[in-house]
C-alpha cells in the first residue's frame, strides 16, 4: 500500500481536522487526533504531529499540507521556517514584542490576537506562571494564569467577532489576511505603549501562520506596511522560542474563553469549542430557537458546519 508521512504543527492539525470533518471522521485510534477516509486515501493524524496518508491517492492528499517527512524531514521545515525573517538563535534573550492568536479553527466565537511584551523584571516575576503555548494548557489553568499575567506585562488585544468576520469573508478576504491585520494592530498598540513609557525593545516575533512575504502582502492590500527600521521575525511554534509569544498565546486564549462565556450567556445554551459534531448540534438548536441571524452573528458562516447544521434541516 502506498503511503506518505508529514510532520504537522498543532495549528495545521486543527486546520486539517476542520477541513476533513465535512466528509465525516472515522473512528480514532489511540494517540490520534483524528482519522478520516477520503477517495483513495486513509488519513490518520497523531498528537505528536505525525500525519499518515495511506492509499493510492496518498501522495496527492499529503501534498495539500506539506512535504513527506520520510524523504525530506528537514526540507519540510525549511520551506516554512528558513527565510530572511527567521529569528536568531539568541532570540530568547532579546526584549521583544510577541504575538499569537486563537479561535481560527473554532466555528463559534471570534478570532482573538494578543501582542505582549515583558521586561526583564517582569520575566522573572512571571517565570513561576510557566509561560508556554496555550494549546498545552487546560482552559481552567488558562483562567487562573491569565489574570496574573495581565498584571505583569504590556499587552494589546484585538478581537474579530463573527458578524464582521462573515462580512469580510463574503467580500473575499481570507482568514490569513484577517489575522495579519489583527496582529499588525495589536503589535502597533503595544509598541505605542512601550514608546510612551520609554521601555526598550529590540523587535517583534510573530507566531508564523503564513510566509512573511504573504504577511506583508496582506498588509499592503489594506494600505498598511511594516517600517523597515524595526526588526520583525516569524517562526512556527514561536511560543517555545520566546516568553512574550507564550504570553500572547495565553492571553489570546483567555480572551477567547471570555468571549465564549458571553456568547453562551447571550444565546442561553452551552457553546462547544472546535468544529465537531457537538458544535453542529448546538448550531441546530440555536438556529431553531433563535433564528438564522443569531447563528450567523455567532459563527464562522463559511465553515462546513453550516451545511451540516442548517442547510440539512
Amino acid at each position: 500500500m502506498s503511503q506518505q508521512v508529514i510532520k504537522a504543527s498543532s495549528r495545521q492539525l486543527t486546520e486539517m481536522k476542520t477541513y476533513y470533518e465535512k466528509g465525516g471522521l472515522a473512528s480514532t485510534p489511540p494517540g490520534a487526533v483524528f482519522s478520516v477516509k477520503t477517495d483513495g486515501c486513509h488519513i490518520t493524524a497523531y498528537k505528536s504531529g505525525k500525519v499518515l496518508f495511506q492509499g493510492k491517492n496518498s501522495h496527492k492528499e499529503a501534498s495539500r499540507w506539506g512535504s513527506p517527512a520520510a524523504s525530506a524531514k528537514s526540507s519540510a521545515k525549511s520551506s516554512v521556517d528558513h527565510h530572511r525573517y527567521a529569528p536568531p538563535k539568541s532570540i530568547d534573550g532579546l526584549p521583544l514584542v510577541g504575538s499569537d492568536e486563537t479561535g481560527t479553527g473554532d466555528y463559534f466565537g471570534p478570532i482573538t490576537v494578543v501582542a505582549a511584551h515583558l521586561t526583564r523584571d517582569q520575566l522573572e516575576s512571571a517565570a513561576s506562571l510557566g509561560l508556554r503555548d496555550s494549546k498545552t494548557i487546560t482552559d481552567p489553568e488558562i483562567r487562573q494564569t491569565a489574570p496574573k499575567l495581565l498584571k505583569q506585562c504590556t499587552y494589546s488585544l484585538t478581537v474579530l467577532r463573527n458578524e464582521k468576520y462573515n462580512r469580510l469573508q463574503a467580500e473575499g478576504m481570507n482568514q490569513g489576511r484577517m489575522k495579519a491585520l489583527l496582529h499588525h494592530e495589536a503589535i502597533k498598540n503595544v509598541i505605542a505603549k512601550l514608546k510612551e513609557n520609554g521601555e526598550p525593545f529590540d523587535g517583534v516575533l510573530i507566531d508564523q501562520f503564513v510566509k512573511p512575504d504573504t504577511y506583508f502582502s496582506y498588509l499592503k492590500q489594506s494600505g498598511k506596511q511594516w517600517p523597515d527600521t524595526l526588526p520583525i521575525y516569524f517562526a512556527t511554534k514561536a511560543e517555545d522560542l520566546h516568553p512574550a509569544v507564550a504570553a500572547g498565546s495565553i492571553l489570546a486564549r483567555y480572551a477567547f474563553l471570555k468571549e465564549m462565556d458571553k456568547l453562551a450567556e447571550t444565546l442561553g445554551v452551552t457553546i462547544p469549542k472546535g468544529a465537531g459534531p457537538r458544535v453542529d448540534q448546538a448550531a441546530r438548536e440555536i438556529y431553531k430557537s433563535r433564528g438564522k441571524e443569531a447563528l450567523y452573528n455567532s459563527v464562522k458562516w463559511h465553515f462546513s458546519n453550516t451545511d451540516r447544521a442548517v442547510k440539512q434541516l
